[in-house]
């Protein structure tokens, strides 16, 4: 029995460790029969030594890419063409930074070019990726981006809030605009885990804990499964009419009142 992705082709952002959304994205993706391409910045050779723990590693091209440098994003087309041919049908964007002082407790204090790092890097990179992938789109597709939950002010998350709020309005708009070329846009709004990204975050136990209490399903913060599932299960053709979508894989949390 074939997988869900099979004869597919999906770019993958932010392989960074075993323990990431993205590495289990990657994995299930080559295990429901999907062709991929893993971009990496700062350290390309670090995905590549994590992209060996994949199902099929001999198979899998590492593209160096900072989504805020013009010209990485110029030259990602030509090199996604090399190796995985003119058509891609999925993109997977799990890529967020912040400067410290814009994280910890730092909220009122941050000066605005921290801010503007955050706001370009977490949320303007949806659009840049995914126009400079456009014409390799021209089957249609699915974009799916990783977000958490822009409704709250969380402890400790400071401006990568309002950075994720931007993030999901960014994501209706190319829903919008996007939706007459056949391509979905998506989000995955996953709970905390022991992420590279969540350890980055000062103070990233005292937001985590919330779970404990709230959480209608148990939640575990070192299982990066459920999320990696629902990103595949969105870049397959199992939601063929969904668009503009936020999908929560967070134990039910953002459910639950005080």
């Amino acid at each position: 029995m074939s997988g869900i992705l099979e004869g597919k082709r999906i770019l993958i952002t932010g392989v960074l460790m075993e323990s990431s959304i993205a590495f289990h994205a990657a994995k299930l993706a080559q295990e429901q029969g999907a062709e991929i391409i893993l971009t990496a910045w700062p350290r390309p050779t670090l995905t590549e030594r994590i992209a060996k723990k994949l199902p099929k590693p001999e198979n899998v091209k590492v593209l160096e890419l900072d989504v805020s440098n013009d010209e990485h994003l110029a030259r990602l087309e030509e090199q996604v063409r090399e190796h995985l041919g003119d058509r891609i049908d999925g993109i997977v964007h799990s890529i967020g930074f912040a400067p410290q002082d814009a994280l910890g407790g730092n909220f009122l204090n941050t000066p605005f070019e921290s801010v503007a790092t955050a706001m370009h890097v977490s949320a303007f990179s949806l659009k840049s990726l995914t126009m400079a992938l456009l014409p390799l789109m021209s089957e249609g597709g699915s974009v799916v981006g990783l977000t958490f939950d822009a409704k709250f002010a969380w402890p400790q998350y400071d401006w990568m809030g309002p950075a994720k709020a931007a993030l999901e309005a960014t994501n209706r708009y190319m829903a919008r605009d996007l939706g007459k070329q056949d391509i979905r846009c998506n989000l995955v709004s996953a709970g905390p885990l022991g992420s590279m990204a969540a350890k980055s975050i000062p103070g990233f136990g005292e937001l985590a804990s919330v779970w404990d209490s709230r959480s209608p399903l148990e939640w575990d913060l070192s299982d990066p499964e459920p999320a990696g599932k629902a990103i595949v299960a969105l870049l397959s053709d199992w939601f063929p009419k969904t668009t503009g979508e936020i999908i929560h894989v967070d134990g039910g949390l953002h459910a639950i009142g005080a």
